[in-house]
């Protein structure tokens, strides 16, 4: 798993509608191309031919066009795929993978906003991508408020399923990032995303510190 002496790694960013995921993805993989790490930069739902099929479900059409027990077993499908074809096989070639989402969003939306229980939705994840989790994920978190005018501004009138829903949704979808971060500290870390891009990134690269050569 080594591509020279550097182990393949894993690293998710989380976090509600825009929070800057997008941003900060692109902000990593620099910092990492800096260090001699040239790292695959993916998303979800997507990533591969399959899923990407899945994504174009998920995200086009009303807010109602699935349930969120749907939605958890196409995000599920999505990600089994993901994982098999380009995840697993690229940290085990020693590289690092940085993902744009991954299955705490399933947790959070389809989880603890959609009312499935979170061993439901781990569950799916044990048998489609078996249990695999990043080695760290950064939470990035803003105001709801401040979020919904970010995505405004990024998407305009073509806002997804997602990012159309209510503020108490949204809300949910926070508090559960909140509670991942709070019951998972080795792994999760909160990420203050209100400030300027170079405020997060910096905080991103300490919150890797540990797992950078």
């Amino acid at each position: 798993m080594n591509a020279g002496t550097i182990p393949g790694r894993f690293i998710s960013l989380e976090g509600g509608e825009g929070a800057g995921k997008s941003t900060q993805v692109a902000r990593l993989a620099d910092l990492l191309a800096a260090r001699g790490i040239h790292a695959l930069v993916t998303r979800e739902p997507g990533g591969t031919e399959g899923a990407e099929a899945i994504r174009t479900l998920l995200m086009q059409g009303g807010v109602n066009r699935w349930s969120a027990h749907s939605e958890a077993l196409l995000f599920a499908a999505a990600r089994a795929d993901h994982v098999e074809k380009l995840i697993r096989p690229a940290i085990g070639a020693g590289q690092w993978v940085i993902c744009d989402r991954f299955i705490d969003s399933s947790r959070a939306y389809q989880g603890v906003a959609g009312g499935i229980d979170d061993a439901a939705v781990m569950a799916l994840h044990g048998f489609g991508s078996r249990g695999m989790l990043p080695d760290r994920t950064l939470i990035l978190e803003v105001s709801i408020e401040e979020g919904r005018a970010r995505a405004a501004r990024r998407d305009g009138a073509a806002a997804d399923r997602f990012a159309a829903r209510g503020n108490d949704f949204h809300a949910d979808v926070a508090a559960a990032f909140r509670r991942f971060a709070a019951q998972e500290p080795d792994r999760c870390r909160l990420i203050d995303a209100s400030a300027s891009a170079d405020i997060v990134a910096a905080a991103i690269h300490a919150q890797l510190a540990d797992l950078l050569p």
